[in-house]
């Protein structure tokens, strides 16, 4: 139990509690003012030795989602944005997923990738690993090591004519993404499961696509791609697949547009494929940082709301520099206002609103609203703590700043070094044990 006098005065949480764990399969129980600690105690049966409370300056907030990541790419985050789309794939990204069919190439980036993105304050991850099957199982093995709750996808392509040894014959990916799903299920990860995974319309054949939709239907599993993202793409869709009214019917078609699906981008959809995304309750992972970087266009996050369709937010690494859902939210907002001042929309996002997409939007999009995504009685315990006046804190405060003003100076100017615990299901990852 966590006492707080300014945020959320006080959690009850169910479980053993041990060695600076809140508990470790551990869903809150009760939400209270810490005035009620007296009448708690006797109805949950704590004792004052099991509270900890905090500074006046700290608070706990919803662990943050990442709806929308590419492991492999981690390598060369940072670097390498000075193309578009297609032009970056097969320049950076298809040669350097060539690579992980070395294992201890992707031990070293996937263990780098899970520890920053934890440290970061990503309780949760929607991963993008490679066409390599052992590579894909090495990474879900980290992050159940880690304790990172996370979907993992092998990918799907069998067209590439830039870089051909990347990609498989269509009998093999189907082949290798049924082993994947079912190895990666034996292993009964607790919080780790799999995602069908085709990369994008035009790296896949219509047969690849269709085999993919049936495999995720038989195994009632999520699936994510990407979509609309850049004009380039869209107008090679249209080329490679004119049987097609556009691009969501392709994936609606072929039975990868389900409530269990979630499609990065989405710039350029139109309201008809919004209103064809909301009648199969699919959803989109809204990827600014990316989207600003190779200058691929910008979602309108309030026309897709308005359509009553799922959003959440994505760092997109490497497309998107950074693997910080902080700067996803600050770009989420850059976005939004940008729409606002070109008149398209009359209003931009607010940082509440940009908040959510990052905790209880993420969590809505991976079909998870029911376990995590805020601090409701019966959901797990995704949280981080948050320290505002953390030594080498890189931003100030002051005797007049209110508890929101607090929060906000973290939301627009903290980084890691604010995180000083993560904790996934109750259990503490952050700080990292020597184990690990």
């Amino acid at each position: 139990m966590y006492g707080k006098n300014h945020f959320c005065e006080y959690f009850g949480m169910k479980g053993v509690s041990r060695r600076g764990e809140i508990g470790r399969l551990e869903k809150i129980v009760f939400l209270e003012k810490a005035d009620q600690q007296e009448q708690l105690a006797k109805k949950w049966g704590f004792k004052a030795s099991d509270i900890r409370e905090l500074s006046n300056h700290e608070f706990f907030m919803p662990g943050m989602v990442d709806t929308h990541i590419h492991a492999p790419q981690y390598s060369f985050a940072g670097s390498r944005v000075d193309l578009p789309l297609l032009d970056w794939l097969n320049t950076y990204t298809f040669p350097t997923e060539v690579k992980y069919k070395d294992n201890d190439f992707a031990e070293e980036v996937y263990t780098r990738v899970v520890r920053r993105t934890l440290k970061n304050g990503t309780t949760t991850a929607c991963y993008f690993a490679t066409i390599h099957t052992a590579a894909s199982l090495l990474l879900a093995e980290i992050i159940d090591k880690f304790g990172q709750r996370a979907f993992v996808g092998k990918v799907c392509m069998d067209l590439n004519e830039f870089v051909p040894e990347y990609k498989e014959d269509t009998d093999e990916s189907v082949k290798e993404t049924e082993r994947f799903v079912r190895e990666l299920l034996e292993k009964k990860y607790q919080r780790v499961q799999p995602i069908v995974s085709p990369r994008f319309g035009p790296s896949c054949t219509e047969e690849l696509l269709r085999r993919l939709g049936d495999l995720a239907k038989a195994r009632d599993i999520h699936v994510q791609s990407h979509i609309s993202e850049n004009d380039g793409e869209i107008e090679l869709v249209a080329q490679m697949f004119p049987n097609y009214k556009h691009y969501t019917d392709l994936y609606d078609k072929n039975k990868l547009l389900t409530s269990k699906t979630v499609m990065a981008h989405g710039c350029h959809l139109s309201d008809e494929e919004l209103k064809l995304f909301n009648l199969r309750g699919a959803a989109i992972a809204h990827c600014p940082n990316s989207n600003f970087s190779l200058c691929s266009g910008i979602l309108n996050v309030q026309n897709v709301l308005k359509h009553n369709v799922k959003v959440g937010l994505g760092t997109d690494v490497a497309g998107g520099y950074s693997a910080s859902m902080l700067d996803a939210i600050r770009r989420s907002m850059s976005a939004s206002n940008t729409l606002k001042f070109n008149k398209v929309n009359e209003t931009g996002l607010t940082l509440k609103e940009a908040f959510r997409l990052a905790t209880l939007g993420g969590s809505e999009v991976l079909g998870l609203d029911d376990v995590i995504g805020n601090f409701e009685v019966g959901k797990e315990f995704d949280a981080l703590l948050i320290n505002p006046k953390a030594s080498d804190s890189p931003f100030d405060l002051f005797a007049a700043d209110t508890s929101e003003d607090i929060i906000q100076k973290f939301l627009y100017l903290g980084d890691d070094r604010n995180i000083s615990e993560v904790y996934v299901a109750g259990k503490q990852v952050v700080p990292f044990s020597s184990s690990v």
